[in-house]
C-alpha cells in the first residue's frame, strides 16, 4: 500500500481555510458542538455524517479538532466557490454511481497512514431532513482497515441555511459527535457479503440517527428501518 501524504500546499491552505471557515460560521450562526470528548486523540478513524445540504462537510471539517481527509462528489470541483475551497483543502474526488477501485485504494491508504477520513455514507445530499439509505462503500472501507467509526449528526444545515444567515436570523447549527465503535467483520461471498456490508452501513446510520432529532432520521427511524428489513 502506498502511504498517503497531504501535499504541502494543502497543508498550508488548511491552516488558513479552517479558521476562516470557523469564523464565518460563528458570525452567521449559533454553533454548538457536543461530544468533542469522543474524538479519538490519535490514529485513523472514519467520521460519518448525515448529508442534508452542501454545508455539512465545511462545518465539520472546519470545527474538527484536526484536519481530516475528505471524500466528495467530483462535481464539486467544477462549481464556483466550492471548487476553489475543495482544491485548497485537498479533497478526494468521488465518481458517484461508479465502482472506483482507485478511490477505495486512496481511502484505505489514508486510513493506513494513520489519518482520519470524512465520509457521508448516503453518497449525496438529500435536500431533506430525513436520512436516506446508506451505500455499503463506507462499510467496505471500514472492513478493509478495521478502524473505528465516529458517528456525527449535524443539525441545522438545511438548504436555506445561508438565506437565513444573511437575513441575520442566526440559525442554530449543532455538531453532535457520538462514541466511536467498530463494526463486525464481514465474511462470506457474493450476495451474503453484500448483505453483511449493507447491514454494517445501516449500523453506522443508526448510530448517527440516535444522535439526531426524530425528523432527521428518515429511513432510520427505528420503526421504519425495522419494517423495511422485514419487507426484504
Amino acid at each position: 500500500m502506498t502511504p498517503y501524504s497531504v501535499p504541502l500546499i494543502n497543508r498550508f491552505a488548511r491552516r488558513i481555510v479552517r479558521p476562516v471557515t470557523r469564523l464565518v460560521f460563528r458570525l452567521l450562526s449559533d454553533v454548538k458542538i457536543y461530544g468533542n470528548e469522543y474524538v479519538p486523540k490519535n490514529g485513523s478513524y472514519i467520521i460519518t455524517v448525515n448529508h442534508v445540504s452542501l454545508f455539512e462537510p465545511p462545518v465539520v471539517l472546519a470545527f474538527w479538532p484536526t484536519p481530516p481527509e475528505a471524500a466528495g462528489a467530483i462535481e464539486i470541483w467544477s462549481k464556483p466557490g466550492q471548487g476553489i475551497l475543495v482544491r485548497l483543502y485537498g479533497g478526494i474526488p468521488v465518481h458517484r454511481g461508479e465502482f472506483d477501485r482507485q478511490l477505495l485504494d486512496t481511502m484505505i491508504s489514508v486510513l493506513g497512514s494513520g489519518r482520519p477520513l470524512f465520509l457521508a455514507p448516503e453518497g449525496g445530499r438529500s435536500h431533506d431532513l430525513g436520512m436516506r439509505r446508506a451505500f455499503p462503500g463506507v462499510a467496505y472501507v471500514a472492513d478493509k482497515t478495521g478502524v473505528p467509526v465516529v458517528p456525527v449528526g449535524v443539525v441545522g444545515t438545511t438548504d436555506d441555511f445561508f438565506e437565513k444567515a444573511i437575513h441575520l436570523k442566526r440559525p442554530g447549527l449543532e455538531i453532535r459527535i457520538g462514541k466511536p465503535f467498530t463494526l463486525p467483520s464481514v465474511i462470506g461471498k457474493g450476495a451474503e457479503r453484500r448483505n453483511r456490508l449493507q447491514a454494517n452501513a445501516d449500523q453506522i446510520m443508526l448510530a448517527i440517527a440516535a444522535l439526531m432529532p426524530p425528523q432527521y432520521r428518515g429511513v432510520y427511524q427505528p420503526s421504519v428501518y425495522q419494517n423495511s428489513n422485514e419487507a426484504e
